[in-house]
């Protein structure tokens, strides 16, 4: 007892705080991310192409808004107003959808989205401020935070397929609703111990702070509006981030030839070139929610042992995969490097994209052995899950950790916002692979095997294709990557 009790005063003030909140501030999200397309199509009839388009939109907004959500709370509204602020936007957008209309769907998805996309910086910024940077006790917290967010996928998932399987959306997206009143009512009663700490907020008079605070209010409610107006057209929104996504690559292509410095201007050239490997892998990884959702519910037998299997349970075999995984992963790295082994960055990369493919081409085979029926087998679509899971474990956690090293100082900023950016895009590329899908006929399975077989194909030796193509400028993009620290030893990666 005594031991509990030294371990728990050796928690930061307001750390603990922080995983809990963490865990009901996930469970809305977890909701809409895992019955959007579902609830799109099944309940509001959207075509399999518009709810794919949605979704793709969906992805590229939250993943998006996160660096200007850091922008926004450290310079106008602070973290702690933002993050209560975001959550109450995501409060109000899942009751929205509650109203179960195509009108109360958009309203509900620009409130959620502006709020989601906004406050998950600032929810990790407020856990690092508990910490002095010498404080070795940051990891361990944020694998605890991390290990919240996990908690609150799984239950979001679980919740979600119960739901599904009743065709209960109403009460679904009021159990989110719930999910993100109980996150603010945990930081309101924080709300001292979460109060930031060491950000130019701080350094403000009192007249300066009321006024950006104004500004920050201004921004945070006036994007709602933007984002609705922009899901009434997804495809158009969709070509716009593309635009916006090509002019940010053009721009670093430009800035690396340009830079001067030449072991930091090869680091530039390998972060391209790995964002590129990492844009295929996140684009099939996106497909979870997508089109491989609508394959496990119209060409997959999900009985299992007597009990039908909800589409969105099946996103908890990554949930588990990756919190099991991860440890594991991380002790065989250190055995394996500890004999020698040279595991880094562009192989970790490279490994990542090859799971990746073999996970996408196990579906054609397991559509090759269907049923009469034409339904696949769920073995097929399990083992597709575990692999794409093991591949996210390779290269979530370097993807962010590598940036620190590779960027030039006065070009880490842009650098890890094109990080960023690169998810979204990929979710809009999901969008588009998915919507290629015939829609469902009479004997949906027999009617669309042979295109998700196709698709599924393609999408898998591409990505097969590229991981070997990594293997191969391995030995060129060690040259490339000079005078830096061994990449860090893999961690359970986010989902989201």
């Amino acid at each position: 007892m005594v031991l509990v009790k030294e371990r728990l005063s050796d928690i930061p003030e307001g750390a603990a705080s922080l995983f809990f909140i963490q865990i009901f501030a996930t469970l809305g999200f977890a909701v809409l991310y895992s019955t959007l397309v579902l609830y799109a199509t099944k309940h509001l009839h959207f075509s399999s192409k518009d709810a794919a388009l949605m979704m793709g939109v969906f992805g590229a907004f939250n993943y998006g808004l996160h660096l200007f959500g850091g922008y926004l709370g450290g310079r106008l509204l602070s973290n702690r107003n933002l993050f209560v602020g975001g959550m109450v936007l995501q409060m109000l957008g899942s009751a929205c959808i509650a109203g179960g209309t195509v009108a109360m769907l958009y309203l509900g998805l620009a409130l959620f989205l502006t709020g989601s996309g906004l406050n998950v910086t600032c929810l990790n910024m407020m856990l690092t401020q508990r910490f002095k940077p010498e404080d070795t006790r940051r990891e361990a917290a944020f694998l605890w935070n991390y290990a919240g967010m996990n908690v609150g996928f799984f239950v979001g998932f679980t919740v979600a397929g119960y739901y599904q399987l009743n065709g209960d959306y109403s009460s679904l997206f009021i159990f989110a609703t719930v999910g993100n009143l109980l996150a603010i009512v945990l930081s309101v009663l924080n709300w001292k111990t979460l109060a930031d700490r060491d950000t130019p907020l701080l350094e403000l008079s009192q007249a300066q702070y009321r006024l950006r605070f104004v500004l920050g209010l201004l921004v945070l409610f006036g994007l709602v509006p933007v984002v609705w107006k922009m899901l009434q057209s997804p495809a158009e929104t969709g070509m716009w981030l593309k635009g916006i996504c090509a002019a940010v690559a053009l721009a670093l292509v430009y800035l690396t030839v340009r830079h001067r410095d030449t072991r930091e201007r090869n680091n530039m050239w390998a972060y391209l070139i790995l964002a590129l490997g990492s844009l295929v892998f996140w684009t099939l990884y996106q497909m979870a929610p997508n089109g491989l959702q609508l394959f496990a519910l119209n060409n997959v037998d999900r009985i299992v042992m007597g009990f039908e299997v909800a589409p969105q349970w099946i996103q908890n075999i990554n949930t588990v995969v990756i919190v099991i995984g991860g440890p594991l992963m991380a002790a065989l790295f250190f055995r394996l490097r500890d004999r020698g082994w040279t595991i880094d960055v562009p192989k970790q990369f490279a490994v990542s994209l090859i799971l990746m493919g073999l996970g996408f081409l196990a579906l054609p085979l397991g559509i090759a052995l269907a049923d009469d029926k034409g339904m696949v087998a769920f073995g097929w679509l399990f083992l597709s899950y575990v692999l794409q899971s093991l591949g996210e474990l390779l290269i979530s956690p370097i993807g962010y950790a590598m940036i620190g090293r590779m960027a030039p100082r006065q070009y880490q900023g842009v650098m890890m916002g094109s990080w960023m950016l690169v998810t979204g895009l990929a979710s809009l590329f999901a969008g588009d692979f998915s919507g290629m899908i015939p829609e469902p006929t009479e004997g949906a399975a027999l009617s669309t095997n042979a295109a998700y077989s196709s698709l599924f194909g393609r999408l898998g030796l591409g990505s097969l294709l590229v991981g070997c193509a990594l293997v191969v400028l391995i030995p060129y993009l060690r040259r490339l990557i000079r005078d830096r620290e061994a990449a860090p030893e893999p961690v359970p990666a986010v989902p989201r």
